[in-house]
């Protein structure tokens, strides 16, 4: 079997890319990253890409901050395309996915969300869960849709909320949970069992 070809839309780090990757290396996930692509030019996730060798590319978006245009988009769904990228990785992609890269794209795009959804959707989940005095806690891998964070679950990992817990404690369990989740996921669409 092929390995999965994939892009990364990241704009941060790029802790779960690395995830990603390390799962690779170690023989539990059989992928090759063809395109990493960020809207921010100092993002991890591109220089993660570069060390290997993977095509890199910067979106920029002067309209909106929390999506991209039409033009933008369809941009990147033709950049995808030619990738011959077959899913695509959303992996601290802060801007919504919209019907250019939707319909390119049907259940071939996934992101990792830090919380139980349908609970906490949106920013900072995990102090949205701390403020609600929830007793648990985790991430979501899920298929993207036309809203935030409300696609369908595809598996999910609970966190317990220990007292005491902080939010960058209780952020940094949630992330190493993300890293366990994220590229067990995608072995599954790797072995052509979602996919």
């Amino acid at each position: 079997m092929q390995p999965l070809k994939i892009a990364v839309l990241g704009s941060g780090k790029g802790s779960n890319f690395r995830a990603i990757l390390n799962a690779a290396m170690a023989g539990q996930l059989k992928i090759q990253p063809v395109l990493a692509i960020s809207d921010h030019p100092e993002a991890g996730l591109l220089s993660l890409a570069e060390n290997l060798g993977v095509a890199t590319q910067v979106v920029s978006e002067p309209k909106f901050r929390t999506r991209l245009s039409e033009e933008v988009e369809t941009g990147l769904v033709e950049d995808i395309r030619a990738s011959g990228a077959e899913l695509i990785v959303l992996a601290g992609w802060m801007r919504l996915v919209k019907s250019p890269m939707l319909e390119a794209f049907p259940r071939r795009i996934i992101n990792i969300h830090p919380s139980l959804l349908p609970a906490f959707p949106g920013l900072e989940a995990w102090k949205q869960a701390l403020a609600a005095g929830v007793e648990k806690t985790g991430c979501t891998v899920h298929f993207v849709d036309g809203g935030m964070d409300t696609g369908e679950i595809i598996s999910q990992c609970e966190v317990s909320i220990l007292p005491g817990d902080t939010a960058e404690t209780l952020h940094a369990r949630i992330q190493d949970a993300e890293h366990r989740l994220f590229p067990e996921v995608i072995s599954r669409f790797a072995r052509r069992e979602i996919l």
